[in-house]
């Protein structure tokens, strides 16, 4: 069974950073694409960004696009989103998800497997 554990969320000012880690376990990923999502109060969940396990092809929403950054850990099982430069309309709930297939995904659709969520609170 497939366990995704997002950490890393708090209150960040405007301007500021943060950085989300996503905790994988269950099976191996080799084969796998992971992405992180975001939903904000009375919103439909959005894509953010996205990366293959192995490859490290990567896939970005333009709405952050040169702020944020993913990344993994292969060793450690561990996916990372790095946000900068934050702005009061990232404040969302932010997740974690998995797809057993090796490729950069978009829609929540293609995905199998979710986080329980991360709050990330943007203030101005």
């Amino acid at each position: 069974q497939v366990q995704l554990v997002e950490s890393g969320g708090g209150l960040v000012q405007a301007g500021g950073s943060l950085r989300l880690s996503c905790a994988a376990s269950g099976r191996t990923f080799s084969n796998y694409g992971l992405a992180w999502f975001r939903q904000a109060p009375g919103k439909e969940r959005e894509f953010v960004t996205a990366i293959t396990w192995i490859g490290g092809r990567t896939l970005y929403s333009d709405s952050v696009k040169g702020r944020f950054t993913i990344s993994r850990d292969n060793a450690k099982n561990t996916l990372y989103l790095q946000m900068n430069s934050l702005k009061p309309d990232d404040t969302a709930v932010y997740y974690c998800a998995a797809a057993a297939r090796l490729v950069a995904l978009a829609k929540t659709t293609d995905y199998d497997y979710w986080g329980q969520g991360t709050q990330v609170t943007v203030s101005s």
